[in-house]
């Protein structure tokens, strides 16, 4: 949906949300939104305050850094206690807590630890830091795997032997799938991430027409795209009308990047990976290939994950599922806050607990 200017953005935004009210329901519908980017631009909106009673939305497991399990966290704790390594990482993963402190307190404890802002930040700091063993903390879905492939790919031709990637990335759609097959889930349609769908493309969500008959809409962020998108998922699933429609046009194709795709499967190949308190998710993650596993940071310096099953009482994994909401976390606002999280979901900026504490009242 294209919008020439804001005054036409808030006519159009009016008369959707006037639809939304009008709407009417035959059934009442759960839907899932899988972005954690839509979880907080559906609360800071006001989006949500338009739904009908009839109308349950919930929120799901598309924030990247929230479904990082624990192990994870305690194994870049570990590393960053090295005098000869640089850690380099996103800002989000600096207040994660794991079971022995945050990046953030290990930095203050005096580990070189360095945000960066794209992965190709830390060829620089490879190349002026050769005494150093530099590691990226590799977190993200498909939106951000193409430049970390492009920075392993760039490493590789320049020679940079003291950089290595300890990998934690993740792929959307078999987590769909293990969400769909937990019995004590119920679900009537997803509004998929539009950041995802540019890349991957959106038909690769056609198994959930196909396999599983349930509708799923791609949307972008503006509050008008995820209004028309709600508005459309909604009549789909209260009609129970198994399809799959795009309503991101101006970026998303059923095709998606298909160079960005390439470069992926150069460098990744898929593998059963862990999610925080879902499990392990047959083909959910992506991990370096053979010929690249002078760039794996676990191969390189012989490290193993433990199981840490995450700080008791945080019902972060709930959450991540949909199962529960921010509220029923009995740590929630009392001893988990922005300041001071206990999970990552109050960390980071599209985890779900930080939404409800911002926005929910």
């Amino acid at each position: 949906m294209s919008i020439i200017n804001k005054q036409q953005a808030r006519e159009v935004g009016a008369q959707l949300g006037e639809t939304f009210r009008q709407l009417k329901l035959t059934r009442s519908v759960a839907l899932m939104e899988v972005c954690g980017t839509h979880t907080h631009a559906l609360f800071r909106s006001g989006i949500r305050s338009l739904l009908p009673p009839e109308i349950r939305l919930i929120s799901g497991p598309g924030c990247p850094v929230c479904v990082t399990p624990p192990g994870y966290v305690d194994l870049a704790q570990e590393i960053a206690s090295y005098s000869d390594v640089i850690i380099t990482t996103f800002g989000d993963m600096m207040r994660v807590p794991g079971s022995k402190g945050s990046l953030l307190e290990s930095q203050a404890n005096g580990a070189d630890i360095r945000i960066v802002y794209s992965p190709l930040d830390v060829l620089e700091i490879a190349r002026s830091n050769p005494a150093k063993k530099i590691i990226f903390l590799a977190v993200g879905f498909e939106t951000t795997v193409p430049t970390v492939a492009a920075t392993i790919e760039r490493a590789a031709t320049q020679g940079l032997a003291n950089l290595t990637f300890l990998t934690a990335h993740k792929v959307v759609p078999n987590a769909l799938r293990a969400l769909l097959n937990d019995p004590e889930i119920s679900l009537d349609g997803f509004l998929l991430p539009g950041h995802v769908s540019t890349v991957t493309g959106f038909g690769l969500f056609s198994f959930l027409r196909e396999e599983y008959h349930i509708p799923a809409v791609v949307a972008g962020f503006e509050p008008v795209e995820m209004l028309a998108a709600l508005i459309k998922l909604s009549t789909l699933a209260a009609n129970k009308q198994p399809l799959l429609v795009n309503v991101y046009g101006g970026l998303v194709t059923e095709e998606g990047n298909i160079r960005a795709q390439a470069l992926v499967e150069k460098v990744f190949t898929l593998a059963d990976v862990t999610w925080r308190g879902i499990g392990t998710i047959p083909g959910s993650g992506l991990v370096l290939k053979p010929e690249y596993s002078n760039f794996d940071a676990r191969l390189v310096f012989g490290l193993e994950e433990s199981q840490n099953a995450g700080p008791a009482g945080c019902l972060c994994g709930e959450i991540l599922k949909g199962k529960k909401i921010p509220p029923d976390c009995s740590l929630f606002k009392t001893v988990c806050n922005p300041e001071k999280p206990v999970g990552p979901c109050m960390v980071s900026s599209e985890g779900t607990c930080g939404a409800y504490y911002k926005y929910h009242n």
